[in-house]
């Protein structure tokens, strides 16, 4: 059960909507409906009670809250729809290894969540959002030495990468609100600490 939950709380998609004559959307979300004669239609849901046609008509809920994308050692990467992923490896300016842990804020745009279904589909998690901040992230860490990152440069580092990311998300409908690093450190010392807790 809480597997569930917490997939239904880490995605932007909620897979089920009543499959009857009514399509109810919770606060924080919006419905897209698709239409067998038209397609996706380009107008979305708000929150409350609304008429669709059964069978005819399929409704899908896009979470429109701040979501977490959170990157971290407790990460599952065996569900690809999941919001996150594992740290992030990276070569810095000064051609060391490092591992980076955080946190980016995300959230959809309401206006373009019909595009988004029709053009990208349901698992834009997998498709777009965590190859580009594993490519973004590599290409920021790659700018600066460790210490700056770790130490005086930290701020900068977290901006670019804020832009970097925004420059790719916002055409396409993606908000990018605010990139956290948290844990920076060694490959060699993520490795080592995984392998102790794997041991406990």
């Amino acid at each position: 059960m809480s597997s569930s939950l917490d997939k239904l709380m880490y995605s932007f998609v909620m897979e089920d909507v009543l499959k009857g004559l009514f399509i109810y959307v919770p606060p924080g979300y919006v419905a897209c409906v698709y239409d067998l004669g038209r397609g996706v239609l380009k107008k979305v849901l708000t929150p409350g009670l609304h008429f669709k046609i059964p069978f005819w008509q399929k409704a899908k809920l896009f979470n429109t809250q701040t979501l977490e994308y959170g990157i971290s050692r407790e990460f599952n990467p065996e569900n690809l729809k999941a919001m996150g992923d594992v740290p992030i490896a990276a070569v810095t300016k000064d051609n060391k290894r490092i591992a980076v842990e955080g946190t980016v804020l995300l959230r959809l745009d309401i206006h373009q969540i019909p595009h988004i279904w029709q053009t990208i589909g349901e698992d834009f998690v997998e498709k777009i959002i965590r190859p580009t901040i594993r490519s973004r992230m590599r290409m920021v860490v790659s700018r600066f030495d460790q210490e700056e990152i770790v130490g005086a440069k930290r701020d900068a580092t977290e901006t670019e990468l804020k832009n970097e990311l925004e420059r790719i998300f916002y055409s396409r409908g993606i908000y990018v609100e605010n990139v956290l690093l948290s844990e920076i450190g060694s490959v060699s010392e993520f490795k080592r600490v995984a392998k102790e807790e794997d041991t406990k």
